[in-house]
């Protein structure tokens, strides 16, 4: 499924929701399904910089598709993560360097996080990026 389509599922999932409180709780149970990293994979390498919490992040690119696995000590920060994996799992590193992802300010995410929040979002788009960019590069290398 393309990541036009998971956004957009995304925004139709959170317009059933009258308030914030029913979004946030929504995002602590997207959090509670998460596929966890790994114990060995808990690792400073794998954390997130610029979140308030440790949010750690790992993937892995098989085929021109990335896998993320993460988790965090946060349950609200868990579940923003669960939510950017869901959008972005099993894309290729091309379509999630494209990816504007305008979801997350349709739903009105970065609106409703308070300013530490909002600065671990942006870590973790920026490293979901980065993971997209290393893997593109490393395709572009082993193709030539």
């Amino acid at each position: 499924m393309s990541i036009a389509k998971l956004e957009h599922d995304v925004i139709e999932e959170f317009e059933f929701f009258d308030s914030w409180l029913e979004k946030y709780e929504h995002i602590i149970e997207l959090g509670k399904d998460l596929p966890l990293i790994p114990e060995n994979l808990k690792t400073g390498d794998n954390l997130i910089k610029g979140c308030q919490s440790n949010v750690w992040l790992h993937a892995e690119c098989r085929e021109n598709k990335i896998t993320f696995c993460a988790d965090s000590d946060a349950i609200i920060t868990k579940g923003i993560i669960a939510l950017l994996i869901r959008v972005l799992d099993k894309q290729s590193p091309n379509d999630i360097l494209k990816a504007d992802l305008k979801f997350i300010d349709t739903i009105g995410l970065t609106n409703h996080l308070s300013p530490t929040r909002a600065n671990g979002l942006l870590g973790m788009v920026k490293q979901i990026k980065s993971y997209a960019m290393a893997f593109s590069l490393k395709n572009n290398t082993n193709d030539g």
